[in-house]
């Protein structure tokens, strides 16, 4: 834009010398054109070197991968057609990492094992919403390619939720993730994991470079995977902050926050924003009014997630439940903690809650699931549930460029679930 005003400014500037300066000025002005207009050709060439730097893909290096034919006839079909595009991404990035960046054999093996336990394998949820939201979104228009683009960044939430995740099961030194043994567990890895975490995290932002780097989305996309990150990392620091806060500081509003920042903005509200941005939607008023439908639909989900890690089983869940072990700020403590319980049970949790005796499986953890039965936690789990739904419905049509489908397919999945 700087250029193209310097560059018709010292046109004017010479068009002008022979009709309206005299004749004793006009070496002078004839300089300052000159001038300028070296000035326009030097902010051109310094913004093409700036906007070569780091191509989306060298080409002469890496081949990007050709997109397959994604099929969305059947629910199943569109699984099977997402999980297709994983093995692309990471075969790029390990093709990149061995060709640009020195990388040994050995060390890009050990990357494409630490990519195919932690980011495959989930429900892929997240993912898979992008997609549903991109097709509901583009409608008739939605060719194979945007399909596919659309999955490339399903699995960027899914590499997001991974690199987390790693890191997360660290800080909370938990035992089982998806079914089987936490990646810092893995062989003994031990806290190397979490360079592992970093990496992931930073292959993410390659692989949104490689597909979407010379498309004018590009940069909104890398700016909203950066701010939710940044949201998520915030809940996380919530999250810890617990760890050394007082059993009285854990109540309703600490609880809600820590679940908008560390889980609402990444796992609901980015898939869907990520297929408005790919629309082409700008007005802030839809991304404002998806945000407060998708995130009370979140905040629903983590209590949810808090209370089958109580009440539900290993083989339910796909992991260990360790809330009351880890001293976690959740929902079931802070409704028993402010309200529910009697000064007996109150000073019980004191005791106990998050103590080193009150292990996965111990007499005291067994005893504060007890408390949660005894006061009706269950029951009242339900009613929130209820309400829950209820208040995301009352929403329905505030966002007028995104259809309700959008939300619904996203609370079908989610409404009552049991895993």
């Amino acid at each position: 834009m700087l250029e193209a005003v310097l560059t018709l400014l010292a046109a004017a500037w010479g068009a002008a010398i022979h009709q309206l300066v005299p004749a004793d000025q006009q070496l002078a002005v004839g300089v300052l054109a000159f001038i300028t207009l070296g000035a326009a050709y030097l902010c051109q060439s310094k913004t093409k070197e700036l906007s070569a730097i780091g191509p989306a893909v060298d080409e002469a290096k890496v081949t990007k991968r050709p997109y397959p034919t994604y099929d969305i006839s059947t629910p199943e079909a569109k699984k099977a057609s997402f999980k297709a595009i994983i093995p692309i991404l990471i075969d790029e990035a390990c093709e990149e990492l061995e060709q640009s960046y020195e990388v040994r054999p050995d060390e890009v093996a050990w990357i494409r094992k630490v990519l195919d336990y932690n980011v495959t394998g989930g429900k892929m949820n997240r993912g898979l919403m992008v997609v549903e939201s991109g097709i509901l979104l583009f409608g008739d228009r939605c060719t194979n390619d945007d399909l596919c683009r659309f999955a490339v960044l399903g699995w960027v939430i899914e590499m997001l939720q991974a690199w987390l995740l790693i890191a997360d099961d660290i800080m909370d030194s938990s035992v089982t993730r998806r079914g089987q043994p936490c990646w810092y567990k893995k062989d003994g890895l031990g806290v190397a994991a979490i360079n592992d975490a970093f990496l992931v995290e930073m292959l993410l932002f390659k692989a949104l470079r490689r597909h979407f780097g010379d498309r004018p989305e590009y940069s909104r996309l890398v700016d909203l995977v950066m701010e939710t990150t940044l949201q998520t990392e915030l809940g996380q620091l919530l999250d810890i902050k617990c760890d050394t806060a007082p059993l009285s500081a854990f109540t309703l509003d600490r609880w809600t926050a820590i679940v908008k920042y560390k889980t609402a903005f990444y796992s609901f509200y980015l898939p869907v924003a990520m297929a408005m941005v790919c629309a082409g939607i700008e007005d802030r008023s839809e991304y404002d009014a998806a945000r407060e439908i998708l995130v009370v639909m979140g905040v629903y989900f983590q209590a949810q997630d808090d209370f089958l890690d109580a009440f539900g089983s290993h083989e339910q869940i796909g992991k260990i439940g360790t809330d009351i072990q880890d001293k976690k700020c959740g929902w079931l403590f802070v409704n028993a903690y402010n309200g529910m319980v009697d000064a007996k049970d109150k000073a019980y949790l004191d005791k106990h809650y998050g103590q080193p005796t009150c292990k996965v499986g111990s007499k005291p953890e067994k005893a504060i699931k007890e408390i949660y039965r005894k006061i009706g936690l269950e029951a009242k789990y339900q009613k929130y549930e209820e309400d829950s739904y209820a208040q995301i419905m009352s929403l329905k049509g505030s966002a007028k460029q995104v259809p309700w489908a959008v939300f619904e397919t996203f609370l079908k999945k989610v409404y009552k679930r049991k895993k």
